[in-house]
């Protein structure tokens, strides 16, 4: 099939690269040219695992523009993964959809399957099929239909080629059929719905997950308040298959792009039709207080922070991705700034887009150099690398061994063995020394 693509951020990329390695022709469409001009070299402009290699391996069947002419002359089915960003209220801004959703109408010529991928809240389908009834030029027939993306960025190709489930809200027979043929070749359960429905399983099923991490958080602070271990609690009840383990680890927070983004855009949807959603703002509250939380731990152990120097590994909103936007590390830097600390950072991927946050960041290459002379590190993001550092050469590199594990993921027994003092998130800490 043709398909067009309008939007190539991580949503667009991913589902470009994925039908394209299925063997359809993609049309990708973005108004950022320096993004297009890469992508036409050869190089993938963000960090995502496979990226890469799939745009090399089908390169011949993609098409990157910065005009959409010919995705909407070529394509049938042509999916919208613009930027839906929040507004001061918290609700989304549709703009770039509607945008888009104009651009199709003044030039499409015969019939077109458009289709929702962004996260949009419900009653975005209505307003696309009205912008296009709107701007058509004759009776041209279309559909519109929400496809709701579940892609998880440092995973997101392996999520798009091998889904959980598909969710296809469709109005008619025509727009059904052309959506079970453009899947056929995926190995997931096709779960068919409305439109309205398709439009809020994907807000659901995000402020739910984020429920999960607020709630274990909330739990990890009682671990540690009486001394109990929130690994094995959060072990404990994932157990239990209605509850499962997935998102019940404790830390320092949930950031990127969807999360904090969509509870409030689910909170602010439900505020606008009578619909009682005050949980999610517990779920904000719980998260957004874990920055402060964690640095008033910090300060609980090595006194005062102006001068200190502090190492931070880690500054993407999880691994494997480039993402910094909402990253809880980015919040804990800005509040150790401002204590006065001395704050050197090393992240594998993201640390030119941290640069752009935090313009005065001091940001090395090198995590052994961050390592040096320093009177605590702070892990923010699991990378794998830092797994597999020599902490024995960091402990003779740092002023004072201190340790503080935001996501609870390095071994704390081993480095209290090589003389640290390690302190994980809701855990008694380890090799403490104490006054």
């Amino acid at each position: 099939m043709d398909i067009g693509v309008f939007g190539i951020g991580y949503v667009g990329l991913t589902t470009a690269l994925g039908f394209a390695s299925k063997g359809h022709r993609v049309f990708a469409v973005d108004k950022d040219e320096g993004k297009i001009e890469s992508l036409r070299s050869g190089r993938v402009p963000l960090f995502e695992p496979g990226a890469q290699e799939l745009l090399e391996e089908n390169g011949r069947r993609l098409h990157f523009s910065t005009d959409g002419e010919e995705a909407v002359e070529r394509a049938e089915v042509l999916f919208i993964c613009v930027g839906t960003p929040s507004l001061p209220d918290g609700s989304a801004d549709l703009s770039q959809v509607e945008s888009v959703a104009r651009f199709i109408a003044e030039r499409m010529t015969s019939y077109r399957l458009i289709v929702e991928k962004s996260t949009v809240p419900v009653h975005t389908a209505y307003w696309i099929k009205r912008t296009v009834n709107l701007y058509r030029k004759s009776e041209v027939p279309f559909d519109v239909v929400s496809n709701p993306e579940f892609l998880r960025e440092g995973s997101a190709l392996h999520d798009f080629l091998h889904p959980d489930r598909i969710v296809i809200g469709a109005e008619t027979e025509r727009a059904r059929e052309i959506m079970r043929r453009l899947y056929e070749d995926f190995e997931a359960p096709l779960l068919f719905t409305d439109v309205k429905t398709a439009e809020i399983i994907k807000h659901a099923s995000n402020s739910f997950l984020a429920t999960k991490i607020s709630f274990i958080n909330m739990v990890a602070d009682l671990c540690e308040a009486v001394g109990a271990d929130v690994d094995l609690v959060s072990k404990g009840m994932g157990l239990d298959p209605r509850i499962g383990p997935q998102f019940l680890k404790a830390g320092i927070g949930f950031g990127g792009s969807c999360f904090p983004k969509d509870i409030k855009a689910f909170y602010r949807i439900a505020e606008e039709n009578g619909v009682d959603f005050s949980m999610l703002k517990e779920v904000e509250r719980i998260n957004s207080g874990r920055w402060e939380k964690f640095v008033q731990k910090i300060k609980g152990v090595i006194w005062n922070l102006r001068g200190k120097r502090i190492g931070v590994l880690g500054l993407s909103f999880k691994p494997n991705t480039d993402d910094v936007r909402e990253a809880p590390s980015l919040k804990i830097i800005s509040l150790l700034l401002r204590e006065g600390a001395r704050v050197v950072a090393h992240d594998p991927a993201a640390g030119e887009n941290a640069k752009r946050v935090l313009p005065d960041l001091n940001i090395v290459e090198d995590p052994y150099a961050m390592a040096e002379g320093a009177n605590a590190l702070l892990l923010a993001t699991e990378w794998e690398l830092y797994r597999r550092l020599d902490w024995k050469k960091i402990r003779q590199l740092m002023e004072t061994p201190i340790i503080f594990d935001g996501r609870n993921f390095l071994d704390g027994r081993k480095l209290a063995s090589l003389g640290f003092e390690y302190y994980p998130v809701g855990k008694p800490p380890l090799g403490r020394r104490n006054g």
